[in-house]
């Protein structure tokens, strides 16, 4: 090991079956590693921010591009809100959020049980995940950032199943968003 150059400020690091100088920060390495506790989606779309904020604002519109029977419906800060699920495949499940703020043309968000698709189970003792729309008016548009955070917390037994089937679903719903509002 006297043999290996250290430079100031450098930890060594194991190569094949030699300590070698390390070339970067470690910690700035794992960041940019992806997470497995949260979902992140962007997306720009040519509409007015305060379009963008009323298909995510006003309960029935929301629901009309989200798949969820919200008739007669609000979202209100501190509220829960409940409706059926209509996308094929998924009628039996009921769509179940607590809004937990609501900043008019910037930021929505709720909490609610990821991927809670089997009637049969109570979802309810479980942790919920976290979801943040916001907004931000741009060259263009608007540019709608979704995160939804809180996967790591999410049982064990139904972790990736949750995270793959949400990270599917946010796909779905950025294009579902983009139509709605480029037509309505």
């Amino acid at each position: 090991m006297e043999n290996v150059t250290k430079k100031p400020g450098h930890d060594m690091q194991l190569k094949g079956c030699m300590l070698r100088p390390m070339d970067y920060n470690a910690t700035r390495r794992l960041h940019m590693n992806s997470s497995t506790d949260r979902i992140e989606r962007k997306i720009l779309l040519e509409a007015p921010r305060s379009r963008v904020w009323r298909a995510l604002s006003n309960a029935e519109e929301f629901g009309n591009w989200f798949g969820v029977a919200l008739k007669g419906k609000t979202f209100t800060t501190g509220q829960r809100v409940q409706g059926q699920i209509t996308y094929p495949g998924y009628e039996h499940i009921v769509f179940d959020v607590l809004i937990e703020r609501m900043e008019p043309e910037r930021l929505l968000s709720w909490r609610w049980h990821p991927a809670a698709v089997d009637p049969s189970i109570d979802y309810s003792k479980e942790p919920a995940t976290l979801v943040v729309f916001e907004l931000e008016e741009v060259a263009g548009g608007t540019l709608l950032s979704v995160v939804e955070s809180g996967f790591d917390n999410v049982p064990p037994s139904r972790r990736l199943e949750a995270f793959r089937m949400n990270s599917g679903g946010w796909e779905e719903q950025m294009k579902n968003i983009e139509k709605h509002v480029a037509t309505a």
